[in-house]
């Protein structure tokens, strides 16, 4: 028996979840008396895995799953769970991976519990506490089955070194034609910006920016601080920003350790999808703005007076302390 952690890669190279997932899946092998394996796609610093505490890879190098296709990666982390005989499956909580689990679940008659925050409170029976109703509550979560899939929320346990000696191992699984019936023909990604998905920051901007021209100091005050930058859904109807930076619960899911909100008044929609990052804070005109009370810090004031000073003194605190 073992526990078998998915670690995601891009280019070759791991993704931020894949740390924080490797740091898990060994807490749970830890409590089960057993090792923490992992599969990996094309990845090229297998060996780094080792600092998190996992003793074995299976190393999957095929130029078909370069890109990801939720069918062929299912079917390859099915045939890994075979061979190692394992019982836990972790996987990290993004966009692809919460499209592959259910048919990797289905395929291993498998409980699948996602948005996981803690290491399993028990293991007779197995039982995780997981968030629930868009972040509001939590629930307490017991998987029966024989297999059992975890998923584990983005910056909830974070990244544990735990050095132990690896051995990596080259595997190659049997991949049907038929998952690949539907192909990916393009991927359009920004390139050389932080992810929202892997950012610990998080600066986002609302319609009191008042139009796209405005987007200068966000973007600026995310270089200073290394972050992400996100938009809220009606500015991305408005096509002041592209998609793929619209946050909330109809769009990408925020989990970082602090979200910066400048000009958003704080729709349930925009609160909901934002609300697992630790820290958030809010700069509006409006007192009675609903972000304010969902937020731990908040300023009143004028966004294109606060935030130029905040970049000034950022810069400043940067400057005294490299």
């Amino acid at each position: 028996m073992s526990v078998l952690v998915y670690t995601e890669s891009e280019n070759g190279k791991f993704k931020k979840n894949a740390f924080e997932a490797a740091s898990y899946a060994k807490e749970v092998a830890s409590l089960l008396g057993t090792s923490a394996i992992a599969i990996t796609f094309n990845a090229h610093d297998n060996e780094s895995l080792g600092e998190n505490g996992i003793s074995k890879v299976l190393k999957v190098s095929n130029e078909q799953l370069k890109t990801f296709n939720a069918k062929a990666f299912a079917s390859v982390i099915a045939q890994a769970v075979e061979k190692e005989n394992a019982k836990v499956v972790i996987v990290s909580s993004s966009a692809d991976t919460k499209f592959m689990v259910p048919i990797l679940a289905a395929r291993l008659k498998a409980g699948y519990a996602p948005n996981v925050v803690a290491a399993p409170e028990s293991i007779e029976p197995f039982t995780v506490k997981r968030t629930a109703f868009s972040n509001k509550g939590f629930a307490h979560t017991q998987i029966n089955t024989d297999i059992k899939i975890v998923g584990v929320s983005n910056n909830a346990f974070g990244q544990i070194e735990n050095k132990v000696d690896i051995e990596i191992e080259d595997f190659s699984p049997n991949i049907d034609d038929s998952s690949f019936l539907m192909k990916s023909i393009e991927v359009d990604k920004v390139v050389g910006k932080a992810t929202i998905a892997d950012a610990d920051i998080v600066v986002s901007g609302g319609r009191g920016l008042k139009g796209p021209e405005n987007w200068g100091m966000i973007e600026e005050l995310a270089e200073v601080l290394g972050a992400a930058t996100a938009c809220s859904k009606p500015v991305s109807d408005l096509g002041w920003r592209p998609h793929g930076e619209h946050v909330g619960q109809t769009g990408k899911p925020v989990a970082s350790n602090l979200y910066i909100a400048i000009g958003i008044s704080g729709a349930i929609q925009h609160l909901a999808g934002v609300s697992a990052s630790k820290t958030k804070v809010v700069i509006n005109t409006d007192p009675e703005a609903p972000f304010f009370r969902a937020a731990d810090y908040g300023i009143v004031g004028d966004a294109f007076e606060v935030v130029p000073k905040l970049i000034e003194k950022l810069k400043d605190f940067k400057a005294q302390n490299t």
